[in-house]
């Protein structure tokens, strides 16, 4: 028998939006690792730019902290019918790689056209235990929706 997702997290995977989900666990979102990187500016950044396009979720662990900081893009339910699957990114540590992301994701049609440059080249492809992180029911609760205005 498949655990079921909290229902949250089960609305959030079967939303018609896309999902940004921002790694903040492990070594994304470390000062430690990444001192030069406004990491609370990154994620007000994306919450604000991202409006009704996607929603923003905040995981403590995606699993692939080589690459962080790890951002993934999940298609939304329509999108995913027709074969669009998640985007990757890896070391999203500069505002130019931000802002071409959230172009991307707020573009009309983003699963429809070749992301930006800077997106493209940031795009990796997960071990099968990071994609596992994203699929597994028991890690879903790990990512948590956003609240604007509310401070984490």
């Amino acid at each position: 028998m498949t655990p079921k997702r909290p229902a949250a997290a089960a609305s959030a995977l079967d939303s018609e939006n896309a999902l940004v989900i921002v790694c903040r666990g492990g070594d994304c979102g470390s000062r430690r690792k990444h001192p030069a990187v406004d990491h609370a500016a990154q994620l007000t950044t994306i919450r604000t730019r991202v409006g009704g396009a996607a929603e923003v979720l905040v995981s403590k662990c995606l699993d692939a902290c080589e690459h962080s900081n790890v951002i993934v893009v999940v298609p939304g339910q329509e999108d995913r019918t027709r074969g669009a699957e998640p985007v990757w990114l890896g070391e999203v540590n500069d505002p130019d790689v931000t802002a071409d992301l959230i172009d991307w994701v707020t573009s009309p049609t983003p699963w429809s056209v070749q992301p930006p440059t800077l997106v493209d080249i940031h795009t990796f492809t997960p071990t099968r235990r990071s994609r596992h992180e994203l699929e597994d029911p028991d890690t879903v609760p790990a990512a948590r929706p956003t609240r604007r205005g509310r401070k984490r």
